[in-house]
């Protein structure tokens, strides 16, 4: 299992879509609309959400030896790091997966999508129907949308894990664990990540418990 032997070194629930798979959604927005949803949700100044300061986009210190363009998720802080070049690293705000639904692990990124449908997995309506037998459908794109306005997919070879890493609609969960088993950020955190990530590039997803000290 991966632990959290550090990466990078510091300068400075509603219901979740732990899952999303492909559906054949009724709708899909255009360039126009998709440019609006994102003006809806990057406006409002630098902290609209009310996030505690360590929690905004903030560029790092990374440690000698790490892959430009790799993501690493520290589960502890609720950081995720996206490494470039130069030493440097992006940090931002997450929340992770509540219980024992986060999956630390190593992931390829193998899919990306600008305002992605969404559909909860079997398990997560039979483990809360309440909350998504309504979505056994799926749910249409849009600010409301559980995966936001961007989404990365985790796969382990090439098998999709259901895994992602994407925006959500409920920002004051970050610093939580509030998912089901996903990586949730900021809408606008995410929108600025996204161009950033090349398609291949690997996502480590570190785990909630193990040694710190290698954090500065």
């Amino acid at each position: 299992m991966l632990t959290r032997r550090h990466f990078i070194r510091t300068t400075t629930a509603l219901f979740s879509a732990a899952a999303a798979t492909p559906v054949m959604a009724s709708t899909w927005p255009d360039t126009a609309q998709k440019a609006a949803w994102d003006a809806e949700v990057e406006a409002g100044g630098p902290n609209p959400w009310g996030l505690h300061a360590r929690y905004l986009p903030q560029r790092v210190t990374a440690n000698a030896g790490l892959v430009p363009g790799d993501i690493h998720v520290d589960a502890v802080a609720r950081y995720l790091y996206h490494i470039e070049e130069g030493g440097t690293a992006m940090r931002y705000g997450v929340a992770i997966g509540r219980g024992d639904l986060y999956e630390p692990g190593t992931y390829t990124i193998k899919r990306k999508a600008e305002w992605p449908h969404w559909t909860p997995t079997r398990n997560m309506i039979e483990r809360e129907p309440e909350v998504y037998a309504q979505y056994e459908d799926g749910m249409e794109p849009g600010p409301r949308n559980a995966l936001g306005s961007r989404a990365l997919y985790l796969y382990l070879g090439d098998r999709d894990t259901y895994l992602r890493i994407h925006g959500t609609p409920f920002p004051t969960s970050i610093g939580s664990r509030a998912s089901s088993g996903c990586v949730r950020m900021v809408m606008a955190h995410i929108n600025e990540l996204y161009p950033r990530v090349q398609i291949g590039a690997t996502a480590y997803l570190y785990s909630p418990v193990g040694s710190v000290s290698a954090v500065s």
